[in-house]
């Protein structure tokens, strides 16, 4: 009788001595069970005959719920069933007045509202791969991003109408067809839309017309910032909507969750974490033109969100709001994104409640990513066997002054040690594939790495540096290239450089970006050489930028040098001027900030900076 009771006891305390063993042993399983039975159910999809897609999931859910919310929307509440009504009606009006067919790209360029929503539906059920243009987009990066992905159509909000009227010959050249979202339109090219979208049918369109789609069909281009200067258009195939789609899942968001997109629906975050992981999992959300902090807990309320998405900036505002008796009074229990600083993390549990906050890491072209499913504040993941053994990765030695990785004699890569910072790369495998960017060999070729742990392997570079300490978890360090993040959105410095040397006093741009106090991310600024004889033109500069570059890539800081030190290989070096900011009192050369009040660049004082650093000036 003692032996039993002593082992009974003994069994009694097992999982506290596991516990204190392997605090997160409990994660782990649950982690690697959700996320073994997801890539089942990704299998068998990818056998189905014909192809089960996340609109067949949409589908599903709308012959079975027609009833349940689908979005919310500035006061109305779509159904599931009038959702794919009125993305019927696009598909119907698009097949007839536009002739499209399945593997036809379409660029939509439209905001956060219920158009863009069925309108990718409608074209979905064409089998249509939507090009998801940023809406802040103008000028030359418009046309760039239309054209590389090879779309013939372009549909606009009305909201972008000048924006299109602006590029509106050089697409006609090409013999592209536009469309605007609008009952009606005077200029002569562009086609108004919305009445025969109204007028068409809403039947279901037969499986048909995307019977040839496959798991490796192109779903969407979904663009991001490169060293290039202009955006590139990341192919997104069937698979990989599924698989981000299961972010959600992964988190533990069921059916009953109700989701809170404030995040651009051009971005991968809001598209395939946000919509397509709302529809995966058949649930209801929240959709809003922006973000608004102000705003945010009284939607919360109103609508009982429980699953909110963010970006370390999002963040940041929410902390930084008026406090409130009620800051607990709400439902969200899970919050998803990448980005937040620890600081912020701690801040915003503090005040705002027990939160699940899921950081990620990740990139919309990418093969490898993570996911904190642990509560652990300041991590992006954690290592474990299962997400290595399907998707295989390292973090190599890199050189920032030479921005390459380090490598031995052999010339193969060196694996960092743990707990030392590296460059992150993923092993390009027919699981984990990268898929590259249209139209642009050069860039997809410029994202490979070969001979890492043997000769002949191929890996994708993450372009991010990133250390796994002695407990396995990951730690986001810092961006490595020509790109920074500002305002949640990745900046191609050489895309700035070439506007700002259409200023006319400015001979040479070198452009980069500097940590702000109190802020996630890194703003722009950029060191200049003018022509011979001139001074810096403050109006002209302003003018330039403010036109031609969306507000989150307009460098505020300026700093004038009479030349810019290069590389062995001629390259700018941008380390030892990211290190020096924008001080005056270090920096003796000429500098300017931003002033978006006066509308133009103003010098950049003591005051100015002690105004920027305390949070006085905003940026």
């Amino acid at each position: 009788m003692y032996i039993w009771c002593s082992l009974l006891a003994g069994l009694a305390l097992l999982p506290i001595f596991l516990k204190s063993l392997f605090p997160y042993l409990a994660d782990d399983c649950c982690y690697m069970w959700r996320t073994l039975k997801l890539g089942i159910r990704l299998t068998l999809y990818k056998k189905r005959k014909p192809f089960y897609s996340v609109l067949d999931r949409f589908l599903e859910t709308a012959k079975k719920h027609p009833t349940k919310t689908f979005m919310h929307f500035e006061g109305h509440a779509y159904s599931y069933s009038e959702v794919d009504r009125r993305s019927n009606q696009v598909a119907s009006a698009l097949r007839t007045h536009a002739g499209l067919k399945a593997g036809d790209a379409v660029a939509l360029f439209v905001g956060n509202e219920p158009w863009f929503v069925w309108t990718w539906l409608g074209l979905a059920k064409l089998g249509c791969a939507a090009a998801l243009l940023n809406f802040n987009i103008r000028s030359k990066s418009l046309l760039h991003c239309f054209s590389c992905c090879g779309a013939k159509v372009l549909i606009a909000s009305s909201e972008v109408k000048d924006a299109v009227e602006e590029v509106l010959p050089a697409l006609l050249e090409k013999g592209i067809t536009v469309y605007l979202l609008s009952d009606t339109c005077s200029t002569e090219g562009i086609v108004p839309l919305s009445e025969k979208i109204s007028q068409a049918s809403e039947q279901p369109l037969s499986r048909d017309l995307r019977a040839s789609l496959t798991v490796r069909s192109t779903a969407l281009y979904i663009y991001t910032s490169g060293t290039t200067g202009l955006p590139k258009a990341a192919i997104v195939t069937q698979e990989r909507v599924w698989a981000a789609s299961f972010i959600q899942a992964v988190s533990g968001v069921t059916s009953d969750d109700v989701l809170y997109i404030n995040l651009p629906l051009y971005h991968s975050a809001g598209f395939l974490i946000g919509l397509c992981g709302a529809i995966e999992r058949g649930m209801t959300f929240v959709l809003r033109r922006k973000f608004s902090a102000s705003q945010f807990w009284e939607d919360c309320r109103k609508h009982d969100v429980t699953v909110m998405q963010y970006i370390g900036e999002t963040m940041r505002y929410l902390c930084n709001t008026p406090r409130q008796g009620n800051e607990k009074d709400h439902r969200v229990k899970f919050a998803i994104g990448n980005g937040i600083r620890m600081d912020v993390w701690t801040e915003f549990l503090k005040r705002f409640g027990d939160i699940k906050v899921r950081e990620l890491y990740g990139a919309t072209e990418g093969n490898i990513g993570f996911i904190n499913y642990t509560s652990k504040i300041g991590v992006v993941g954690r290592v474990n066997f299962l997400h290595r053994r399907f998707f295989p990765y390292l973090l190599i030695k890199f050189d920032i002054e030479k921005e390459e990785p380090v490598r031995n004699a052999e010339g193969l890569c060196i694996e960092a040690a743990k707990g030392e910072t590296g460059l992150l790369v993923g092993a390009i495998t027919k699981i984990s594939p990268f898929n590259g960017y249209a139209g642009n060999q050069q860039q997809t070729e410029k994202k490979q790495l070969s001979n890492v742990l043997k000769k002949g392997d191929l890996y994708f570079i993450t372009g991010d540096l990133l250390r796994i300490d002695h407990q396995n978890f990951v730690y986001f360090q810092d961006r490595v290239g020509d790109t920074f993040r500002w305002k949640g959105e990745n900046v191609a410095t050489a895309e700035v450089g070439d506007i700002l040397m259409t200023v006319h006093c400015i001979s040479e741009a070198n452009v980069y970006g500097v940590k702000v106090e109190g802020h996630e991310g890194r703003v722009g600024m950029a060191a200049v050489t003018l022509k011979e004889g001139e001074k810096f033109d403050c109006s002209d500069a302003y003018k330039q930028v403010v036109n031609y570059l969306p507000s989150y890539a307009r460098p505020y800081f300026i700093r004038v040098q009479n030349s810019l030190e290069l590389t062995g290989t001629f390259k700018m070096k941008k380390v030892k001027l990211v290190e020096e900011g924008f001080n005056p009192s270090i920096i003796t050369d000429p500098m300017f900030f931003l002033d978006a009040q006066r509308k133009t660049y103003v010098p950049l004082t003591e005051p100015i900076y002690t105004s920027i650093s305390a949070g006085a000036i905003k940026l």
